[in-house]
């Protein structure tokens, strides 16, 4: 038997059984080796916050349409996650391409098994000069690139982001490897701390300042382009007030709240600012036939093994499996 992490209702987590079916021919059994926290998207489901519970996305039109209320949208199996790494367990028959040992990468939820094909496994693979636990960082690390690409940064061009969580991070590294001027914004100064040890060319905590207006101050007319990546309605107009004169803000953050703070008849009509959405569902259109998530996420590895990209400082916590409830309610508290 498995066993898999649930989430019961707001704030309230659980453990479920799963049985361990046979191996079909071509399948592989992963055992868990680590498994990543969202605190962004995995925080809206624990909270109670997040579109998904309340509405029905119609996948057909792409909208959200009211869902049925005589049905709970609790228990989530998994609870959702997506940053999941694990070592082959066992081969199904006809498995020969893979063996016993090898690590993948992936998404399937906090789980203590998962079952994938050995297709999946031969795109997956995590580099064996790697840490294990950097295997949680592949839809992290695509997320942060896909923001990266979007924005579509130039060198010597000035880059602010907003919010310095786990993707933020990524995000400023990555823009500096593109040749830009980093400028970091946080409330925590840990955060910034750990964005200029990584990098950044300037930080600023927006609990001291007004952000957006110290950035045009000190850019001389503001960044080239602003990055959003906290969730952060609030944050978003500061990001928007920050940015040049037909400037660009890609707003990377997952806003499940309605949108209080955020002003578009000030700063975002005077300046033309382009405001673009960057999700990991997919490329933007003027890269999509050369980009794709497989890319993104090999890209975010390949600069691991070369040490251009600092992934394993990012971790600050580790939690046992069953510690998962206390992982969360101290993730819910600080942020």
């Amino acid at each position: 038997m498995g066993n898999m992490i649930v989430i019961r209702g707001p704030r309230e987590l659980g453990y479920a059984d799963t049985e361990d079916l046979a191996l079909k021919p071509g399948e592989v059994r992963l055992e868990m080796l680590y498994s990543g926290i969202s605190a962004g998207t995995q925080l809206t489901l624990y909270r109670g916050n997040n579109p998904y519970l309340t509405k029905s996305f119609n996948a057909d039109l792409r909208v959200f349409e009211p869902a049925d209320q005589t049905k709970s949208p609790y228990p989530i199996p998994g609870a959702w996650a997506y940053e999941e790494v694990g070592r082959i367990c066992e081969l199904g028959p006809g498995v020969t391409q893979v063996s016993e040992g090898m690590v993948v990468y992936g998404t399937w939820g906090h789980r203590t098994h998962q079952v994938v094909s050995e297709e999946y496994c031969l795109s997956h693979l995590l580099p064996e000069e790697l840490d294990p636990v950097l295997g949680i960082y592949s839809q992290m690390g695509a997320i942060a690139m896909n923001a990266i690409l979007d924005a579509d940064i130039h060198v010597g061009e000035t880059v602010a982001v907003f919010g310095q969580g786990v993707p933020g991070q990524i995000v400023s590294q990555l823009a500096r490897l593109n040749g830009a001027d980093v400028i970091a914004v946080d409330r925590n100064d840990y955060r910034l701390n750990m964005a200029k040890r990584l990098g950044a060319f300037k930080t600023i905590n927006s609990d001291s300042c007004d952000a957006g207006l110290e950035i045009k101050r000190m850019t001389k007319g503001g960044a080239d382009k602003v990055i959003e990546i906290s969730g952060s309605p609030k944050a978003l107009h500061s990001a928007i007030r920050s940015c040049s004169y037909n400037g660009k803000v890609v707003c990377s953050g997952f806003m499940t709240l309605e949108a209080s703070g955020l002003i578009l008849g000030e700063e975002f009509h005077h300046n033309r600012i382009q405001l673009i959405c960057s999700q990991i569902e997919n490329t933007g259109p003027h890269v999509r036939d050369v980009w794709n998530r497989i890319r993104m996420e090999k890209t975010i590895y390949r600069l691991c093994r070369e040490n251009r990209l600092d992934l394993l400082s990012l971790i600050t916590h580790r939690f046992a499996y069953r510690e998962a409830e206390k992982a969360l309610t101290m993730l819910d508290s600080s942020m």
